[in-house]
């Protein structure tokens, strides 16, 4: 007599089943990145693609990005699963036979392989649709990369509408294929961008005593920010402000009237988080005033901070430990990377869990948003059970 087969081994069976699918999802999507607000073509694969599976496309009127639904035949609770889909404005050096066919863009970060990990997740969910209860939400945001993000617009657009609870991933090259990463409470840090413009009085090069050099003037401001960090906060706070782009004069025998600093801070701590902006100036006006010159601070839409809940990740623990041992969940520490992710937790309790893809052998061992990313495509296999298995108990447990 043969045994019978666990709910555990029909999943892990389906799932699969779906893997090598899911596989030419991927590399279809690797080959055709589009940078935030422009994943036109990305954004009709996907469609495309989730009305073969059966699901319901929900209007948007956004340009890009997708919501859809799988409605089961009992009633019960809605679960909405995210997955980010614009890729970066990089110059792909992967060597990979599915590297990127648009020079200059490049699908380093890994949203490629959510999106394939969650169509996955959709057409298991899918050949299971009559024993399904409540309702399975896919949204595929566009726009993570770019404040202010796309999900604001995504939940503007009624994306959360009667939602329940909400499961994110994010592929972390840090940690080995077949496990994850969970994080209870603040896991990704408060993003606060904002522009600088620092503007003296132009001149010749030879003759600094009539002029009030803005470049001078911004050296002294990049070097007096960076005390923000060591003078007026507490060391115990996470924090790190950084200048990403100086842009400003003309000519070496001109001395620059105008200066442009690109910059960016982040935090774990909402309150210091409100402080940011206000530091900033102080420092920055008392430069200026110094030599004579004046500035504008044009501050940027943010991302607040992204909060897990507890109970989420004990759910995806709980699951992945069932499916695929105990050693397999591993607690990871806060970053100061930023993800749009946080506000729908803002919303609804979820939580984003990481999903390992580091496999040295294949050289999937280099980090976000570097140019020779590269993710192990077996990573979807366990990112698909996860999610199914969390949503399928999720389910179970409320209904």
């Amino acid at each position: 007599m043969s045994k019978p087969r666990t709910p555990h081994a029909e999943l892990l069976s389906s799932t699969r089943a779906w893997h090598q699918r899911q596989v030419k999802w991927r590399r279809h999507l690797h080959r055709h990145p589009e940078i935030a607000n422009q994943e036109v073509r990305t954004t009709a694969f996907l469609k495309k693609e989730l009305k073969r599976l059966g699901l319901k496309i929900l209007p948007l009127k956004m340009k890009t990005g997708v919501l859809a639904e799988l409605k089961g035949k009992q009633p019960g609770p809605t679960v909405a699963i995210r997955s980010d889909i614009d890729a970066l404005p990089l110059l792909e050096e992967t060597g990979l036979p599915y590297a990127s066919k648009n020079r200059g863009r490049m699908h380093a970060c890994g949203h490629d392989i959510h999106m394939a990990t969650v169509l996955g997740v959709a057409a298991v969910l899918a050949g299971c649709r009559d024993e399904l209860a409540g309702i399975a939400r896919f949204i595929f945001q566009p726009a993570e990369e770019d404040p202010p993000g796309g999900a604001r617009f995504m939940i503007e657009e009624g994306a959360l509408d009667k939602v329940d609870t909400i499961f994110g991933l994010h592929v972390d090259p840090h940690l080995p294929t077949g496990t994850i990463g969970v994080c209870d409470g603040p896991m990704m840090a408060m993003v606060c961008n904002f522009d600088l413009v620092i503007r003296g009085r132009g001149g010749h090069a030879a003759r600094p005593q009539y002029a009030v050099d803005a470049i001078v003037v911004a050296a002294e401001v990049v070097e007096s920010l960076q005390k923000i960090v060591s003078r007026n906060v507490d060391p115990a706070t996470p924090l790190v402000l950084t200048i990403g782009r100086i842009e400003g004069g003309t000519a070496r025998n001109v001395i620059a009237d105008r200066v442009k600093l690109v910059c960016t801070a982040r935090t774990l701590s909402t309150e210091f988080g409100k402080k940011i902006s206000r530091l900033v100036q102080r420092i920055v006006g008392g430069v200026c005033r110094a030599h004579g010159a004046g500035f504008e601070m044009s501050e940027l839409a943010a991302y607040p901070i992204l909060i897990n809940d507890a109970a989420t990740n004990g759910l995806y623990a709980d699951v992945f430990r069932s499916l695929f041992g105990n050693k397999r969940v591993r607690r990871v520490e806060p970053v100061l990377g930023g993800e749009d992710f946080a506000c729908y937790l803002q919303k609804v309790p979820g939580a984003m869990l990481r999903l390992g893809v580091r496999n040295r052998r294949i050289g999937a061992d280099k980090p976000w948003h570097s140019s020779k990313f590269i993710a192990d495509e077996e990573a979807m296999y366990y990112g698909t059970a996860l999610l199914i298995g969390s949503t399928l108990k999720y389910i179970e447990d409320h209904t």
